[in-house]
């Protein structure tokens, strides 16, 4: 239902003046969407496995799938012309205390270069932005992500990458543990990017 009014706007908005597709594969239960137009289109898949490769980063070992209201996974693309945006997450729960994690994460991450620590959009520690330019402050964030709710900046955040191309592990104290999202994000590029 949500793809068909989602459909209906694109077409209302002007991008796509014939050829809308809406699919969703499955049962009614499936909440994988894939909407096509002329122009460009999205495509949405949730608690799929393979979405984990995709994100690039590995998970704590011992953890658990977060099985809460929502999704424990997802899988985001839109794609309209010149305009992208990616987002892929997954969130995880672990007996062990977020110190551990971060440790863990510290390491992981820095695979896609310099790391960053954030807590209420500041920086914890030495490094306050990485070499490729992404930092703690999200005001001027083209997007906000939340993972199972674990985009309170409250929590531990830690981030690599650039502004357009990041990747950011949510960390939150629990009372078992700790509970933790995974997610690779690919951001469009503004007007002033694009000069």
């Amino acid at each position: 239902m949500r793809a068909k009014i989602l459909c209906m706007l694109v077409l209302t908005a002007g991008l796509a003046i014939t050829g809308c597709k809406v699919s969703n594969s499955g049962s009614s239960n499936n909440k994988d969407v894939k909407i096509e137009t002329p122009l460009g289109g999205m495509n949405v898949k949730t608690n799929d496995a393979a979405n984990l490769d995709s994100i690039g980063l590995a998970v704590y070992p011992g953890s658990t799938r977060v099985k809460d209201d929502k999704d424990s996974s997802a899988d985001v693309d839109m794609h309209f012309g010149n305009f992208r945006l990616r987002v892929k997450a997954a969130g995880f729960r672990t007996t062990d205390s977020p110190d551990k994690v971060k440790a863990y994460y510290l390491k992981e991450l820095g695979k896609f270069g310099d790391v960053i620590e954030c807590q209420s959009h500041h920086a914890v520690g030495k490094l306050g932005r990485t070499s490729e330019g992404l930092g703690c402050d999200d005001s001027e964030a083209k997007t906000k992500v939340h993972v199972n709710g674990m985009g309170d900046p409250s929590n531990i955040q830690l981030k690599a990458g650039s502004k357009l191309h990041q990747h950011v592990v949510y960390i939150e104290n629990q009372s078992a543990g700790t509970k933790y999202g995974l997610v690779a994000l690919d951001l469009p590029k503004t007007e002033k990017e694009s000069n």
